[in-house]
């Protein structure tokens, strides 16, 4: 700087006006490329750090896709088993089917009731993007739109759910009385060992239930149900899991 300074007194003293005005702009250039080239090197870092960033949550949001879609593919087989088990049940209200005994009768109410159907996804990553609005550091857009219209297609599911489990609980319901026995269903289908409950005086029949009007139309609209969840519903959201599994492929640099 010193070289410069005594550069331009030089010229000041000399009264050389035209040479200092050119040496003048001559600096001022100078000054913008050092700048200009600070800058860059500033910006390229940066971009450096997004990118990091960005493959970061990237890895982190496939690892919990790929978890849910293990989970969805479970629970879309559970839910089918149970209608499955439905339709069988329903089978045996025609009078010209082969007779179903006590226990055939409460394993099929036992393995297609006993499980409630909830899809909990792991959005811990996500949701935290989300409420820190970190979701821009995606560079896809495409990305971005699938990963937000995710949360709010799970709401839709999740009232779906809410129905299914109420169709679930009205044919549970019928076995809160006096007339039919849930006592029966634990004991022949093996459920009181499991859970070492001890075993009744007396086993009392729930065949019956299948002259009930009442307990068909329950069954018929819980496997209607069952069946809209899993085709209106969980078949679509396995296929949108998949295609935000593909951009996020696409997206990482391994």
């Amino acid at each position: 700087m010193k070289f410069f300074r005594r550069i331009r007194q030089k010229l000041i003293d000399e009264k050389k006006l035209r040479n200092y005005l050119l040496y003048a702009v001559g600096e001022i250039i100078l000054v913008v490329i050092g700048i200009l080239i600070a800058l860059a090197i500033n910006n390229g870092q940066q971009k450096r750090i997004l990118e990091k960033k960005e493959q970061t949550y990237l890895k982190g949001l496939r690892a919990e896709f790929k978890t849910s879609k293990l989970k969805l593919a479970e629970l879309i087989g559970v839910n089918r088993n149970n209608y499955e088990g439905g339709k069988k049940i329903i089978g045996h209200f025609s009078a010209d089917t082969v007779a179903i005994t006590e226990k055939q009768f409460s394993e099929l109410l036992f393995n297609s009731f006993v499980s409630d159907i909830s899809f909990n996804p792991n959005n811990s990553l996500l949701n935290e993007m989300l409420n820190s609005g970190s979701l821009k550091d995606l560079s896809n857009p495409e990305l971005r739109i699938d990963l937000t219209n995710w949360i709010s297609t799970l709401d839709d599911i999740g009232k779906q759910e809410n129905e299914l489990a109420l169709q679930r609980e009205k044919v549970l319901d019928m076995f809160r009385n006096e007339e039919n026995s849930i006592r029966t269903i634990f004991e022949l289908a093996r459920v009181n060992a499991a859970l070492e409950l001890p075993q009744g005086n007396k086993v009392s029949s729930n065949l019956h239930l299948l002259n009930s009007k009442e307990f068909e139309n329950n069954i018929l609209t819980f496997i209607l149900t069952a069946y809209a969840t899993e085709n209106a519903h969980y078949i679509p959201l396995m296929e949108n899991l998949n295609a935000i599994l593909e951009l996020l492929e696409a997206e990482i640099k391994e």
